[in-house]
């Protein structure tokens, strides 16, 4: 069972990663090697998945297993599918396009191209959700340590692909064409869609459990156990009783229909309204929070870290190996996850994994006061904008120039070739930051892994995906707010205030974790090898009340 899963989830993240790497990539290269489409479409992205988390959630638990996997797969290939026939065009018309209707047609395609990518996204999220947090769970059934491998296996496979998968999209671009890296895209979420339709299946036909969802079999029972019981009171036969359902059932439908349309148009927002209370209501609450907070954070592997590491002078080839160190040692995490697990529990592992990645992310900050760091908040944030936007002549405050700048050849349209690398006096201070940034995956991704399954064990069946819908909405919100305070502080000389913000919201993040883990465990979470006990209560989640 574990092997189907496995090459399930093989198959679903390659093309994510590859889908994720190439879209803002063909996005830059269409508007002329310009961020703008790239940020509108991450706008969008995060705006959608923070508004509609919680009610695809809910969509989720509401709907069968079988029913909520293929139509999310289906969807999300068939729109990735769309999306590349549509940038295929793009790229083979954009002259003629740019032509008709003054630049409007083109500009509509745009929209297109990005409206699409986003259903996709929000299909893949429906699809993390009822694969990664639903099925994992019913698959392992009762066995913890079972649960932690899958899950274990399930983020090895995220990390291994997600070096793998965008080296094998950009080879493809880099040697051929942006027209043949869509065709290709394209071409294997179609391929991919058949075979995880398949794999689905599979599991499906393997895992009995997985027809039956728990919220709903239990309401069914109770419905029966009431009606056998009113039926003895009442004396009344079988088929009277029959009867007298099917005319409630009448009445309940006439009821329904004259509730009217704003009654229906409202369900949205009271779907979001009631996943967010769900969320607040759970008693793992400060656990998922800590987890959002993560992700206020510019010390990751992004667009904004290796655009800060070239301008201290690391090159492209550095980066690519400092890439690879990253992600090995986010799988040490993972492994050591596993381990630290049967050894002191699941809740002290993440209190422990949030101690490691805290002190490892202490190298960054000692990272802004070393030797060769740029940091000088007596530079203007906002020069190089308003010099984009005023001209020259424009008021700034005066400050120290900077030492070097990249400078940028955009005489290829394909690629961005660096004429000259920056020059810095030492290397002392990136060295400390990437140091630091490696170290703490290991703390990271240990800690990712307690939460998830912390999640996955603690929150009842009928409400784990609105639940999940609903962390995923933090999760995109703090990122969102992450990439907002970049926009505000875009300057090399601010980004080591950047870092030290970043750090202060793990803190605040593994604090609320501490309060979490302290409540549940008191002075025996400090008895790091004690052996594993059901640590958290059995009433696992509050009631909630709309």
């Amino acid at each position: 069972m574990l092997r189907w899963k496995a090459l399930d989830r093989r198959n679903v993240v390659v093309g994510d990663r590859m889908w994720n790497f190439a879209v803002a990539v063909f996005l830059v290269e269409l508007y002329g090697n310009s961020l703008l489409l790239t940020a509108v479409y991450g706008l969008v992205v995060a705006g959608s998945v923070l508004l509609l988390g919680a009610i695809i959630g809910d969509w989720v638990d509401k709907n069968p297993r079988l029913k909520v996997a293929q139509t999310s797969l289906v969807v999300q290939n068939s729109a990735v599918i769309l999306c590349g026939i549509l940038l295929m065009l793009v790229f083979q018309f954009k002259e003629q396009l740019t032509e008709l209707y003054s630049g409007w047609l083109l500009t509509t395609c745009y929209i297109m191209v990005i409206s699409t990518a986003n259903i996709a996204n929000l299909a893949s999220t429906a699809t993390s959700i009822t694969i990664q947090r639903d099925w994992i769970v019913v698959v392992a059934g009762e066995d913890r340590n079972k649960l932690a491998d899958m899950n274990a296996t399930v983020r090895i496979i995220d990390q291994l692909t997600n070096i793998l998968a965008p080296m094998l999209v950009g080879q493809i671009m880099a040697f051929s064409s942006h027209l043949i890296g869509c065709g290709f895209i394209s071409g294997w979420n179609l391929f991919s869609m058949c075979l995880e339709y398949c794999l689905l299946w599979k599991v499906y036909q393997k895992t009995p459990a997985l027809a039956i969802k728990g919220g709903q079999k239990e309401v069914d029972q109770e419905m029966k156990q009431l009606n056998s019981q009113k039926d003895m009171e009442s004396g009344e036969a079988p088929a009277e009783a029959s009867q007298l359902m099917s005319e409630s059932a009448v009445v309940k439908a006439d009821t329904e229909k004259s509730a009217g349309c704003c009654h229906q148009m409202t369900e949205p927002l009271r779907t979001f309204r009631h996943g967010w209370v769900a969320y607040y209501n759970q008693n793992v609450f400060f656990a998922g929070m800590a987890l959002a907070f993560l992700y206020m954070t510019v010390l990751g592997f992004d667009c904004i870290t290796t655009g800060y590491a070239y301008t201290q002078g690391l090159s492209p080839s550095i980066l690519s190996l400092l890439m690879g160190a990253s992600a090995i040692s986010g799988i040490f995490g993972t492994v050591a996850f596993t381990w630290v697990r049967r050894k002191c529990g699941l809740i002290r592992t993440g209190f422990l994994s949030g101690v490691a990645q805290l002190s490892c992310l202490m190298l960054c900050v000692f990272s802004v006061f070393a030797p060769g760091s740029p940091f000088d908040l007596t530079v203007s944030p906002f020069k190089d904008i308003l010099r984009h936007l005023f001209g020259e002549n424009a008021i700034l405050p005066e400050g120290p120039t900077p030492s070097v700048a990249p400078v940028v050849d955009v005489t290829n349209s394909s690629t961005l070739l660096f004429e000259e690398a920056p020059q810095v006096e030492s290397y002392l201070s990136v060295s400390l930051l990437f140091a630091g940034v490696i170290a703490a995956r290991v703390g990271l991704w240990s800690f990712d892994l307690s939460v998830t399954q912390l999640i996955q064990e603690n929150v009842i069946e009928s409400e784990r995906g609105v639940i999940n819908g609903v962390q995923n909405s933090m999760n995109y919100l703090l990122d969102l707010l992450h990439f907002i305070m970049v926009i505000l502080a875009p300057n090399p000389e601010a980004f080591g205030l950047l870092v030290i913000i970043s750090v202060s919201f793990v803190a605040m993040g593994h604090v609320m974790y501490f309060r979490f883990a302290y409540k549940s465990l008191g002075s025996r979470l400090f008895l790091c090898w004690a052996p594993e006990q059901k640590e958290v209560p059995s009433n696992t989640s509050l009631p909630t009340t709309v």
